[in-house]
């Protein structure tokens, strides 16, 4: 009897920034634990470690600095910036490495400089034509590299048809033929076991009346001042609640918004629980999630609460919100929009400055605590997450979009130059 063939066992790097508890390194974490479960050798280097880090690839992480980037002398920083794409590449030799997946945009930049050749996959994760807008020295780059060294990546991945609509068409990217949409992978499993974990006594106590939740780094473009804002607004309806917040920020940043939920004096309807290993134990007893972002590309935590059957309420931060929370295609849509998976409001903008519990409330904001509300008052937003739930999560599915991320390239129209 003739051996069958197996195919060449992979050694795949992936390339984070950090370890925290977002978005990205949730995503980098699961397509590791995916790529191994199928006899692949999966390395993961972060450019910077931390003490506090979340989120550990054990034996299989790879440090380039334990300092971070904050503490570097300017000097130090850009030193430390020449040398990354040689580090990947020395890590590239030395460990066969057959594939890399980097994710986002600090990280790309420095894979496409890496003067490496092995498959070679790059990731993005918002909307460049809002995040890039100011004319920062690291924007500037970035927007050079996507004209020049980006054409060295054999796929770069959009995480929605937004993000990628908005790369060709308010950046002018020229290398569309390598551009792929895929959804970010969840192990859904996964979010459903880690929800079962049974909550301390103290926690459930948090728990026991009607929760908010924001899950994510406190950070500026989150903009949670609007989602204390309206949070003070439904209380001021007469509506019993509690916010909860999940996640890591900036002491400025976790300061502010103390002051500001003080402020209104409402200090003890909003908690701060900082960064969780497990925040699907707090999601899956939430009444909803609420996100009040200015833009983001696809939040991961919207799909995770999809998975755990809790409606979201999120300002119009991106059109991919719309791509996770509607189990059809829209194209054309007016805010505030009711979706299978909870509310969409008006897009929330304005910077922090200036901001305080004496600002008069804004029309978004406003719009931000209808939907609230609404979700909740009413048992049926909850009943249609449940309802629509397979039809939501399915292009969500683990395997499927860890198998697009490394899929050969199939063969195209040539990109322009």
């Amino acid at each position: 009897m003739q051996d069958i063939e197996q195919p060449a066992r992979r050694r795949i790097l992936l390339i984070t920034l950090y370890g925290g508890v977002g978005g990205i390194e949730r995503l980098a974490l699961n397509l590791y634990r995916h790529y191994r479960s199928l006899g692949d050798e999966v390395k993961v280097i972060k450019i910077v470690r931390l003490r506090d880090d979340i989120v550990s690839f054990g034996r299989d992480e790879i440090a380039l600095s334990d300092r971070d980037l904050i503490d570097m002398s300017p000097l130090q920083r850009m030193g430390f910036y020449f040398s990354i794409p040689l580090l990947l590449a020395k890590s590239v030799r030395t460990h066969g490495i057959t594939h890399s997946i980097a994710f986002g945009d600090m990280v790309n930049f420095f894979s496409s400089l890496s003067p490496s050749r092995e498959f070679r996959v790059a990731s993005i994760h918002s909307l460049k034509s809002v995040e890039l807008a100011a004319s920062t020295l690291l924007n500037r780059l970035t927007r050079l590299a996507y004209r020049t060294t980006y054409r060295r990546f054999d796929r770069v991945v959009c995480i929605s048809r937004a993000v990628r609509d908005d790369l060709v068409t308010n950046c002018r990217y020229p290398f569309q033929g390598k551009l792929e949409v895929i959804y970010n992978p969840h192990d859904l499993h996964a979010i459903t076991e880690a929800a079962s974990e049974e909550l301390t006594p103290e926690e459930q106590a948090l728990f026991s009346t009607k929760v908010v939740v924001f899950l994510g780094r406190l950070i500026e473009v989150k903009a949670l001042w609007h989602l204390i804002r309206a949070f003070q607004d439904l209380l001021g309806r007469g509506v019993q609640a509690r916010l909860v917040f999940i996640g890591d920020g900036s002491s400025d940043m976790v300061d502010y918004l103390h002051a500001l939920a003080d402020g209104y004096g409402i200090g003890d309807q909003v908690t701060f629980l900082g960064p969780k290993p497990n925040p699907y134990k707090y999601l899956a007893h939430a009444e909803v999630l609420a996100l009040s972002s200015h833009f983001e590309g696809t939040p991961n935590v919207i799909v995770e609460a999809i998975a755990l059957g809790i409606p979201v309420v999120s300002s119009h931060c991106t059109d991919g919100v719309v791509e996770l929370m509607s189990a059809r295609d829209l194209d054309d849509f007016d805010t505030p929009l009711e979706l299978d998976a909870g509310i969409m409001t008006p897009p929330l903008v304005g910077h922090r400055a200036g901001i305080t519990h004496k600002t008069p409330m804004m029309p978004a904001e406003l719009a931000l605590a209808d939907g609230l509300a609404a979700v909740l008052e009413n048992p049926r937003y909850r009943e249609s997450v449940r309802r629509n739930r397979g039809k939501l999560l399915e292009k969500f599915e683990l395997a499927r979009s860890a198998q697009q991320y490394l899929a050969p390239v199939q063969k195209r129209a040539k990109d322009s130059a």
